[in-house]
């Protein structure tokens, strides 16, 4: 893919494949962020059922995307 990704291999805007992969991301990034957050909330309850507190900050990260999560 081009340095700007809404061009197209030889340079040209192609705005349609563009907005295609963007959706597709967009949407891959909200479904991401819910199972964090649901991931964080059954961690927090497990945490306090326990019988502890939480100290400090979650910190994960995805080994597909390596994105990080805090």
């Amino acid at each position: 893919m081009a340095n700007k990704p809404w061009e197209n291999a030889e340079g040209y805007p192609d705005p349609t494949a563009y907005n295609a992969i963007k959706n597709i991301t967009d949407t891959e990034r909200e479904a991401l962020d819910a199972k964090v957050n649901l991931l964080i909330k059954v961690l927090k309850f497990i945490i306090s059922e326990s019988g502890f507190e939480l100290a400090a900050r979650i910190e994960l990260r995805d080994k597909k995307t390596g994105r990080c999560f805090r």
